[in-house]
């Protein structure tokens, strides 16, 4: 193992393996290359529906192919180095790769957690004003806050990739995760990093809140109108509108608070790996599958798509 005064002469990292067995090692590679696939065939398939039918050409259904651009972007940032590395029987990532990998998991993480905040707004304004849906969430209103989830998701990544990159790294080059994250870097600092610690927490923590909070408030008004609709067929369309959302939304944040907020108490590095694949790894795959199964709107038109691709 490297031990370095720097990180500008860490070479390489020492990611966490699953296993050391090497039928095991084989078996969570086609593991995960099912997962992989799944998620690949999944948002694929949502891409190209919503982009060939132009009936799916609204702002829910362009946020929707955004979620799934962010979801294959992610989960193309982790699951294959780690499928490499259990295929080869290796553990390394090079300097270049960690950082890489730090600032685009957290540029599609964070840029995907602020699109699911506009689409938590997208079904406020569908549901409770939607005589007003198209003045105030128009097609160019749409882009624009679908490019600030973006925007915003990059410059996030790219201060705190910066900001931990910066640091002095001399307490071994192991990282105690699957795929390098920020957390796992910075406990390898070996200066006084806990005034960056606090900082990146609180930035963190105030725009998961925020957009958490901003996401609870528009549910409960969203239910406040719904439970006072007489009708069973509008209360099942604003259900099939919401849930898969509210699903997403829940699983991510849950998940993605444990990994970065968990008291140092519960701290084990096989808890924080299960926790990461919970978050980073399963809701890209299951997205597609959410979404598809609770509208029926999407899933007719891949149907056809389907169909069209095998008979043609």
């Amino acid at each position: 193992m490297l031990q370095m005064s720097n990180s500008s002469s860490i070479i390489e990292f020492v990611l966490l393996v699953f296993t050391d067995t090497r039928e095991l090692q084989l078996l969570h590679f086609w593991l995960f290359l099912g997962i992989y696939l799944a998620a690949l065939l999944g948002n694929g398939l949502i891409i190209t529906t919503i982009a060939c039918d132009h009936h799916l050409h609204t702002p829910m259904y362009f946020l929707l192919l955004n979620l799934s651009l962010l979801d294959l972007g992610s989960i193309s940032t982790t699951i294959p180095k780690s499928m490499s590395n259990s295929l080869w029987d290796t553990k390394t990532i090079s300097c270049a790769g960690c950082a890489a990998q730090v600032f685009f998991f957290f540029f599609l993480m964070s840029a995907e957690y602020f699109l699911l905040t506009v689409m938590s707004y997208d079904r406020y304004i569908a549901i409770c004003k939607p005589l007003h849906y198209g003045t105030l969430l128009g097609s160019r209103a749409c882009v624009h806050m679908a490019a600030a989830a973006w925007g915003s998701g990059f410059l996030t990544a790219l201060l705190h990739t910066a900001n931990t990159f910066s640091l002095p790294l001399c307490q071994g080059n192991a990282v105690d995760q699957f795929f390098c994250e920020l957390p796992q870097v910075l406990e390898l600092s070996c200066s006084d990093t806990e005034l960056r610690e606090v900082g990146f927490l609180v930035v963190s923590a105030s725009l998961a809140f925020g957009c958490f909070f901003f996401i609870v408030v528009s549910y409960v008004q969203i239910f406040r109108v719904v439970l006072g609709v007489p009708s069973e067929q509008g209360w099942r369309k604003a259900f099939s509108m919401c849930l898969p959302h509210l699903t997403v939304v829940s699983v991510f944040s849950i998940t993605a608070i444990f990994v970065y907020l968990k008291p140092p108490s519960i701290a084990s590095p096989s808890l924080d790996v299960l926790v990461s694949v919970l978050y980073a790894v399963v809701p890209p795959s299951l997205n597609p599958l959410i979404y598809s199964m609770r509208n029926q709107v999407p899933k007719d038109p891949m149907k056809k798509l389907i169909q069209s691709a095998i008979f043609q």
